[in-house]
């Protein structure tokens, strides 16, 4: 999803708790990694890898200047070959400690082994962030943690690049991730916008990219 999408998707989302949670999400992890210069471990489930948000990480923190922001991604199972930056395997947890930050990203319930880890690196000085469907151990053991709706399994796969939202606005992980990298590179925070219903956006967003633009002659 390119900055164009994004702004579209923040244009529907506009008035919604979406905006100001996913930014205060991203301002948390700002916040956490950024007295040490990095230090970001982004860890998922056994089941799910969490490539994309690293992927985004990494754009957002060469594009905006925020080297730290940089993560790396820990693997539950590393293939052999693997390259360097694709082979730190779940001992780099242990070794997690004061001025890391372990950013926990899944759609399903972490396993005890992963809360386990999780305890450990946070009782050794970690910080630790979550970002998740909700799970109420992982949410205890966090300082910070975003709650998304678990995405259909028929989308999990490749979700839309602008979906079509429900009134009550429950983004799915995919989205939320792409809402929260975006707002951590960030500077500014644009001006409040008025309240509207999400449908009548999505239909006033629709009919201005279908109207053709005005002749230049």
């Amino acid at each position: 999803m390119d900055a164009v999408r994004v702004a579209l998707l923040r244009e529907v989302l506009a008035g919604t708790e979406w905006i100001e949670a996913t930014r205060r999400f991203a301002n948390s992890l700002r916040a956490a990694v950024a007295p040490h210069g990095g230090g970001l471990l982004l860890v998922g489930s056994a089941a799910y890898e969490p490539w994309h948000l690293a992927a985004h990480l990494d754009d957002e923190a060469a594009w905006s200047g925020l080297p730290e922001l940089s993560p790396t991604l820990v693997r539950h199972r590393v293939p052999a070959g693997a390259p360097p930056h694709l082979a730190v395997g779940p001992g780099r947890l242990a070794a997690a400690g004061r001025g890391a930050t372990l950013l926990v990203v899944t759609p399903e319930r972490p396993d005890a082994g992963l809360l386990e880890r999780v305890h450990d690196a946070r009782r050794n000085g970690a910080t630790v962030l979550a970002l998740d469907s909700g799970d109420r151990d992982l949410h205890a053991l966090a300082h910070d943690a975003l709650a998304t709706a678990p995405p259909p399994p028929e989308v999990a796969a490749a979700p839309p690049d602008l979906p079509d939202l429900p009134d009550t606005a429950d983004l799915d992980l995919d989205t939320v991730q792409h809402l929260v990298s975006a707002a951590a590179g960030e500077n500014g925070r644009p001006a409040p916008r008025r309240h509207r219903r999400l449908r009548d956006r999505l239909a006033r967003l629709a009919e201005g990219l279908a109207t053709p633009p005005p002749p230049r002659w």
